[in-house]
């Protein structure tokens, strides 16, 4: 048995019940949240502010939506969500604007808050500052209120096992929508108490929400580039509420993830594309293990949103009680070296097991990068240096892409309707 270094007590998965207690061994203690070094943060953020990858990667988004496309039931399926997320974001957005319903007696309203969510189905909440450090560029003002409210809802279980697959994408979509909807409730509730409520949908987020969730004690960063939190780990879909309310913050912790993820490193051993960093680096002012953008990305394009990182990280399906428990006891990872944690299928390729991983030919990870820009340009280099010449042909095409990039407007800059989790990875 491993010697505790402390226990994190946190409140049982559903309101009403018992709070679980989850025991860090000593060796795994590292720091409360985030190793960071804030004055790299904040420089980072004054000199180099954050912008979403559907801006700064638009070329491989649209490519990767039409490699999606030649999928009938995913086309299918994006094409639904979109329909039926666009009214939930903007509800979200028009809550910006919303009055009180009440006059506030003054209280701090942070137990009630947290109630409510949780009786909303929330899993996971807690209260911060709102960090504009972690603003996109393009999202700047868009949030005025001081306090984030953090949530995290539960994705289903069963489908989410079936990584990668049409089911889990079903269920992936239909979180994001069914937490939206809670979240208008519940900003429906601040105001009821006196105060404003932007709820901010995570289809229209104002910049990588994982730091703020950190901050607010709900879980710490895996390898995987998720948040784990102590019920459900990274099976979890992510969004804010901000408010002027009168709240106390919550404080991070630490849950041993840190540590903990460095020894466990199946979804570092078990991604397809080996699109994740084995050791930490410095990135931003914060230390975490890199995700390398160009190895993921077609990987989800091809396979059905992939997401084995999620699948084969043993907190999410084992819980992080059990699974410290476990290591506490036996100095092992639970689960790690099993057919139930790291088993997946990819479409066409087949099964694989623990030690098995499937081989691309190197022109699997060709893709578009950049904006549309930029991409169109170095396109156009390209054929100019092979052809020895520009044609007409290749300027009209040129133009054509300037012109679609043009014709993305403010409204469609700030629908950060996919990719979330990747851009979760650029805090």
């Amino acid at each position: 048995m491993l010697k505790i270094g402390h226990e994190v007590v946190r409140p049982g998965k559903h309101l009403g019940d018992q709070p679980v207690t989850i025991p860090v061994p000593e060796e795994l203690e590292t720091v409360p949240g985030i190793p960071l070094n804030d004055r790299e943060v904040d420089w980072y953020a004054r000199e180099y502010p954050l912008e979403s990858i559907n801006f700064t990667e638009r070329a491989s988004r649209d490519w990767a939506n039409e490699l999606r496309d030649t999928h009938a039931e995913m086309r299918e399926i994006r094409k639904e969500h979109e329909k039926l997320n666009r009214g939930l974001v903007l509800a979200g957005r028009a809550t910006k604007r919303m009055e009180p319903t009440a006059e506030p007696t003054g209280e701090d309203v942070s137990r009630q808050i947290k109630d409510k969510a949780r009786e909303l189905g929330f899993l996971e909440v807690g209260i911060t500052a709102y960090d504009l450090r972690y603003e996109f560029q393009s999202r700047k003002g868009f949030n005025e209120l001081p306090h984030a409210i953090c949530l995290a809802f539960e994705q289903d279980f069963e489908p989410t096992q079936t990584i990668p697959s049409v089911d889990a994408e079903i269920v992936h979509s239909s979180t994001y929508r069914t937490q939206a909807a809670a979240g208008l409730e519940l900003g429906n509730y601040i105001r009821s108490l006196g105060y404003m409520a932007h709820v901010i949908h995570s289809g229209d987020a104002t910049g990588p929400m994982i730091p703020m969730h950190v901050q607010a004690g709900l879980g710490q960063l895996g390898a995987c580039g998720y948040l784990l939190t102590p019920h459900e780990g990274n099976r979890c879909r992510l969004m804010m509420v901000t408010t002027d309310a009168n709240v106390t913050y919550d404080e991070p912790v630490d849950y041993g993830i840190h540590a903990f993820c460095q020894v466990c490193q199946v979804c570092v051993n078990r991604c397809p594309g080996r699109a994740l960093m084995r050791d930490k680096i410095w990135w931003r002012g914060l230390e975490k293990n890199k995700l390398y953008f160009k190895r993921c990305r077609p990987v989800m394009a091809r396979y059905l949103g992939c997401g084995v990182c999620m699948k084969v990280c043993p907190v999410q399906k084992y819980g992080m009680q059990t699974v410290m428990d476990h290591y506490a006891k036996t100095g092992q990872v639970l689960g790690k070296g099993t057919h139930d944690l790291e088993g997946y299928t990819l479409e066409g390729k087949g099964y694989f097991g623990p030690g098995e991983m499937p081989v691309f030919d190197r022109d699997f990870f060709d893709m578009p990068t950049g904006t549309i820009e930029e991409y169109a340009i170095a396109r156009l280099k390209s054929q100019a240096q092979a052809s020895g010449h520009i044609t007409q042909e290749m300027l009209e095409e040129l133009k054509a892409d300037l012109e679609r990039s043009q014709d993305i407007d403010v409204e469609t800059r700030n629908r950060m309707m996919e990719n979330l989790d990747i851009d979760a990875d650029y805090i």
